[in-house]
């Protein structure tokens, strides 16, 4: 009763997870820039990734604090879809907050980024590591003090000359890529799905590297 006085008096959004068993919450945290401008770059896979997820599902993102979140139930797990609206440099506030208000357990966080340093369309799944000098995980990782989090690196290459790897990522993709793209988010998907229902280890075993 208290946190709907709250809500009505103070506007503090209500959960959008239904679930009491925090085990069987899920996080995915889909790493983009807002804005038509960043719409079909590379560094915008994340976001990417879970519009394919939520056209799948058919459900739609609605726009929530610090960014835009969808939720959609399946096999007994209740799944919170989170594209930040920080830009990808203060993605860590979203992330932080969302794991708070709805007491979703670090390991059933994963964060889904783009990754340079992984041929296009190579997917892979680590529990841990560095931020890479990718600027959206190095937040996440001074705002949560911990580099042991689930992510999802989607690789985009490194087809850039020296000095040049802001305008790559922050380019649209190729007609080659665009035309492997559908494909490539039907096995990211089926990643992040197996992240859910299987496990990690199960899906690093079975999808890293392909």
């Amino acid at each position: 009763m208290l946190q709907f006085l709250k809500s009505i008096l103070f506007g503090i959004p209500k959960s959008l997870l239904d679930e009491h068993d925090s085990m069987k919450k899920y996080l995915l945290v889909g790493l983009g820039n807002i804005g038509s401008d960043y719409d079909e770059t590379r560094h915008n896979i994340g976001f990417k990734v879970l519009d394919f997820i939520a056209e799948q599902e058919s459900i739609a993102f609605e726009n929530s604090k610090l960014g835009a979140t969808a939720v959609f139930k399946h096999k007994g797990r209740s799944i919170l879809c989170l594209k930040p609206s920080t830009y990808m440099n203060l993605s860590g506030k979203a992330v932080k907050y969302w794991m708070d208000k709805e007491n979703i357990p670090l390991e059933n966080v994963l964060i889904i980024t783009d990754d340079i340093n992984l041929p296009f369309g190579t997917i892979r799944l680590k529990t841990k590591g560095s931020d890479g000098g990718h600027n959206g995980l190095k937040h996440i990782q001074n705002t949560l003090q911990t580099t042991q989090y689930p992510r999802f690196r989607f690789g985009v290459g490194a087809d850039f000359g020296k000095g040049r790897q802001v305008e790559y990522v922050l380019g649209k993709w190729n007609e080659e890529e665009y035309k492997t793209l559908p494909e490539r988010l039907e096995k990211a998907s089926e990643l992040v799905r197996s992240f859910v229902f299987a496990g990690v280890k199960n899906t690093m075993n079975q999808f890293n590297g392909t």
